[in-house]
């Protein structure tokens, strides 16, 4: 081993957007997430009488039911698009 470290040109915005490419749902996820995350931020302040650590638990179901979402909606575009749309004769 000669102990360096393999060097590329790929810039974080060029590595964002080819795994974009690659899985188009990706970017759907993480706004899903920060979206999920901004209404909790929000409605934290207007909880009224609900105790923290139940508010917390809802927003995690409500965070996890996002990305479970995402990541069903994608593999079904993947697998309509290598099933269906890519029918070979």
């Amino acid at each position: 081993m000669s102990g360096k470290v393999p060097t590329y040109d790929e810039t974080h915005s060029d590595k964002l957007a080819r795994k974009a490419r690659e899985s188009p749902f990706m970017p759907i996820g993480i706004a899903g997430l920060v979206a999920v995350c901004a209404i909790g931020a929000y409605k934290y302040k207007h909880r009224g009488g609900m105790s923290t650590s139940v508010f917390l638990m809802q927003l995690r179901v409500a965070a996890q039911g996002t990305v479970v979402a995402a990541l069903s909606i994608g593999l079904g575009y993947s697998m309509a698009n290598e099933y269906i749309f890519n029918k070979k004769e």
